[in-house]
């Protein structure tokens, strides 16, 4: 198997033959083996060398795995590929913090540069272990720990590298994407999607890192780095998750011209960045809009070039599977090496170049969808309060009550509901007065339940 021409190259001269080894053989580690074994000619012209899968490290050496692996390659020792000095790169597939951090020390420890697709990782100890690898004289490539397959770091970091980067924005989770998306186009419940997601492979068990922002924060934190030189702590950035988000929210958006997206935005403006993540209505003629299912999107803006739009697969096995072998590649190659040393990833001996802003300033437009006593006097009270706090009305939309199945209980004989929905569009404002208002409206005696608010994209 592993000198079928079709497989990994048969290419056997030592000079001419990067060896790797896979730790973790998972979804994209199977990936990974693929592309590897099946498709060595093809790294072999890329890299000009045989790119040899030498080793794969997984826990239970009996479970069934989804790749044909030849005999020889799986171990459940990691001493064993440590340990190995004819190894030259590790593929680090291991999910979160521990033991992946001391894996991966341990591992350039041993002269080992390595590849990973750890965006949780890099979000919580990048600094340590860029630090520690340039002390070593190691190298970390991590491409696909971003948006999957699209190519958005080297992108930043290399070749948009004569820009200002003046402002991000993203759909930077497949899983939520494609739960909205489904959500948006089948009118279906937030509960029944997650189970489709996780039948499909989107969703993990406990889906809770996509669905309340998490993930998205930590993407934000990496790009916000390469982008701006901003040290961030991903707990810092603003987020709302989409685990609040109901088909009606989605359908009122429609109405008004709008499509949800759960968003990750970061701007420079004079010197701080504004930053945040949050299910976030965008105009339907947006291209960021018409993302739908799995995939991602990254829309970059740099002084230079202007705006630029990425798009693609940010989830799923062979596209992150793709992006780990182009860094494997690029590591192999010598491309990594030097632009690891040159550009200084997380590098903990330079000030960052730019500071957060406070959440208070951060200004925009904002959906609010409340549940309201119906009778006279409510909207008023309302209005009165978003006036106090410098909120102007843009629009409004109230249903008939019982016209779209979406008012409150009946009120005796008259059939007239107790509480109807209510949403209102708001004219820019602060997201400190946006968050004062609604604390306020939500304690009128007319309010029934929280109010959900979101931020609205010109």
């Amino acid at each position: 198997m592993q000198t079928a021409p079709a497989r990994q190259s048969g290419k056997h001269d030592a000079p001419k033959r990067s060896n790797v080894a896979i730790i973790g053989l998972g979804t994209v580690g199977a990936g990974v083996a693929k592309l590897l074994i099946d498709h060595g000619d093809r790294t072999a012209r890329h890299a000009g060398k045989t790119i040899w899968l030498s080793k794969a490290v997984v826990r239970d050496l009996k479970k069934p795995r989804d790749v044909e692996l030849p005999d020889g390659i799986l171990t459940d020792s990691i001493d064993e590929v440590l340990e190995d000095p004819e190894i030259d790169i590790i593929i680090q597939l291991m999910g979160g913090l521990s033991p992946a951090r001391e894996v991966m020390l341990r591992a350039m420890e041993s002269g080992k540069d390595m590849v990973t697709a750890n965006k949780a990782l890099l979000a919580e100890h990048g600094a340590e272990l860029f630090t520690r690898a340039r002390q070593l004289g190691r190298s970390i490539a991590f491409e696909a720990a971003v948006a999957g397959g699209v190519p958005i770091i080297a992108n930043i970091s290399q070749c948009l590298s004569a820009n200002q980067i003046t402002s991000l924005e993203g759909i930077l989770n497949g899983t939520s994407n494609f739960i909205v998306s489904q959500m948006d186009e089948k009118g279906a419940g937030y509960d029944e999607t997650v189970r489709l997601a996780q039948q499909l492979g989107y969703a993990e068990a406990d889906p809770s890192m996509d669905v309340d922002g998490t993930d998205a924060a930590q993407k934000l934190a990496i790009l916000a780095h390469l982008a701006f030189g901003a040290t961030i702590d991903w707990r810092d950035i603003p987020r709302q998750g989409i685990d609040r988000l109901a088909p009606e929210d989605l359908q009122y958006a429609r109405r008004l011209g709008y499509r949800i997206k759960l968003l990750a935005t970061a701007r420079l403006i004079d010197d701080e960045l504004e930053l945040s993540v949050a299910p976030t209505l965008i105009r339907g003629d947006n291209p960021m809009a018409a993302v739908r299912d799995a995939y991602n999107a990254i829309r970059v803006v740099g002084d230079a070039v202007g705006p630029v739009f990425y798009h693609g697969l940010g989830a799923g096995q062979m596209p992150t599977a793709s992006a780990v072998v182009a860094d494997v590649i690029d590591t192999a190659v010598g491309r990594t090496p030097i632009t690891f040393q040159t550009l200084e990833y997380f590098s903990s001996e330079h000030p960052p170049r730019a500071a957060q802003r406070d959440v208070e300033t951060l200004r925009g437009r904002h959906y609010l969808r409340l549940t309201v006593a119906n009778h006279p006097g409510t909207l008023a009270a309302i209005a009165g309060v978003l006036a106090k706090h410098h909120l102007s009305i843009s629009s409004v939309i109230q249903p008939e009550p019982g016209g779209d199945g979406s008012a409150g209980s009946s009120g005796g004989d008259s059939g007239t509901p107790d509480v109807v929905p209510l949403v209102i569009m708001t004219h820019e404002a602060s997201e400190g007065a946006a968050s004062r208002a609604t604390t306020e409206i939500e304690a009128l005696p007319c309010i029934a339940g929280p109010i959900i608010r979101m931020p609205v994209k010109g």
